[in-house]
């Protein structure tokens, strides 16, 4: 197939396509007219690709899979290489949740003093005021 029907099946561009040739990720072969071509095989290798993307990795981080997957393995994960870079991505992926969950920790420790401070009936203190008064607006 050409790089427009690659693109097309992908779900992608040519754009993109000649992006990743350019960095070694998919390899075009040659038609006696100069068009590149492309197999099944390459349609595999670009949706591979495009499914890690989707789940974070950068396109560097495919490289094993695609390397995998022109090994001859019927899935771009079974490799050594591959299994690292999901155990590296899960440590990530781990690290960003603890983060996450700290900062909900946090924000929530915030809500409960600001709630608190809001509902403290403090002596001699003004009334809670809403600064919108429609009513003397002219309407």
């Amino acid at each position: 197939m050409r790089i427009g029907e690659l693109a097309e099946r992908a779900g992608t561009t040519t754009r993109t396509l000649r992006y990743y040739e350019s960095r070694g990720l998919l390899h075009a072969r040659r038609a006696d007219n100069g068009y590149r071509t492309y197999d099944e095989a390459d349609l595999r290798l670009i949706q591979q690709i495009r499914t890690l993307q989707d789940f974070g990795f950068d396109l560097e981080e495919t490289r094993p899979f695609v390397d995998c997957l022109r090994a001859g393995h019927p899935a771009g994960d079974a490799c050594p290489t591959s299994l690292a870079v999901y155990r590296r991505k899960l440590g990530e992926l781990d690290a960003l949740i603890a983060q996450l969950q700290s900062v909900r920790t946090e924000v929530g420790t915030q809500l409960a003093r600001a709630e608190l401070e809001a509902s403290a009936d403090l002596p001699g203190g003004p009334e809670p005021r809403c600064e919108l008064n429609w009513e003397n607006e002219g309407r």
